[in-house]
């Protein structure tokens, strides 16, 4: 029987969303699986991606790169975009992990520790992580890939998206010997010359759309549910859940459902959220609690062990995202170690 609450990923969702961005780019994909891929289980969704013919992969933290090399063995090429961190060559080296080199000190701690191959990271105007234009180093021995990162890819109207493809061409011309990695999930959809030698989708694999809000090219990938605990009758003027948060103007149905903020539900979702539950949307009713919610189901033929879903295919991800005054990716990344993963 399922968990209470479960998050099921579908594999050939994610398998497809795969091959609709590496068509739409026109360029190979480099899957992102930072954060355990966004919640959703790095180790299978890789080994799925690497059967789609994924061979390079993008973490953030060095003990990602080591669970991932462990789970996916010696074939493929993991790239850590913090970088070679003060103390940390000697375990990138023992896992073959490529640091994406941000700073001056990160090269030459990674030079200092007998170098090999690496990646390095250009910034062109999202200050966030790399080397000012201005500050990149000459060509050095081990440099495979030069990269950097769209800040508005979200919005294909932001004229800071050319400004950022220009000045990365630019820099980049520096490393003739290099791949080119500029394309984020919004960024495949861009058009051709944002491509380069190979995009680097987060987001869009998962089943965020490439702007924030559902697309159709975008299948949904994961799918957050929780059964109904008890169903109870409400009457006019009663109130459910903390603070009084709602207060019934009529006599209303609600359905207690075993997912709360200790599963990732934010409490953010009152008074926006909505679930699907038998075959509608209903809202999320009151404060939620760390490890339920109400919805309101009056009407609906709804019982005890029934499930609803917070979001899946009936209630999109960017549009459940958008009701808790969040984002696809805050979402996901917040479902909780407690929600078992059912990789399908």
């Amino acid at each position: 029987m399922p968990a209470p609450a479960t998050l099921t990923i579908d594999l050939n969702a994610l398998a497809a969303n795969f091959h609709t961005l590496e068509a739409a780019g026109g360029a190979p994909v480099h899957p992102v699986v930072k954060a355990d891929s966004y919640g959703l289980g790095a180790a299978a969704c890789a080994k799925r991606l690497m059967a789609e013919g994924a061979r390079t992969f993008f973490v953030a933290r060095t003990g990602e790169g080591e669970r991932l090399r462990a789970a996916l063995g010696a074939d493929v090429a993991i790239y850590v975009l913090d970088g070679c961190l003060t103390g940390r060559a000697p375990r990138l080296r023992a896992a073959e992990l490529k640091p994406v080199l941000n700073t001056g000190a990160q090269l030459a701690e990674w030079r200092d520790a007998g170098g090999g191959p690496c990646g390095l990271q250009i910034d062109t105007g999202m200050n966030r992580l790399g080397f000012r234009v201005e500050d990149a180093p000459e060509p050095f021995e081990g440099l495979d890939l030069v990269l950097s990162h769209l800040a508005c890819a979200d919005d294909p109207a932001e004229p800071m998206n050319a400004r950022q493809r220009d000045a990365f061409a630019a820099a980049a011309t520096r490393y003739p010997a290099t791949v080119r990695s500029f394309a984020n999930s919004g960024g495949a959809f861009l058009g051709p010359d944002y491509a380069f030698d190979a995009l680097r989708p987060g987001i869009c694999l998962y089943g965020g759309g490439p702007e924030g809000r559902p697309d159709d090219r975008i299948r949904p990938v994961a799918t957050l549910s929780a059964e109904v605990l008890q169903v109870r009758e409400v009457p006019a003027g009663e109130s459910v859940g903390y603070s009084r948060g709602f207060v019934a103007s009529r006599p209303t149905r609600i359905a207690t459902c075993a997912a709360g903020y200790a599963d990732g539900v934010l409490r953010a979702y009152s008074p926006k959220g909505l679930v699907s539950v038998a075959g509608q949307l209903r809202p999320i009713v009151g404060r939620v609690s760390m490890d339920v919610c109400a919805v309101d189901v009056t009407g609906l033929d709804v019982a005890v062990g029934d499930r609803v879903e917070l979001f899946g295919a009936s209630r999109m991800l960017d549009d459940a995202a958008g009701a808790a005054r969040t984002i696809a990716y805050e979402l996901l990344t917040s479902v909780t170690a407690r929600v078992p993963r059912v990789h399908v």
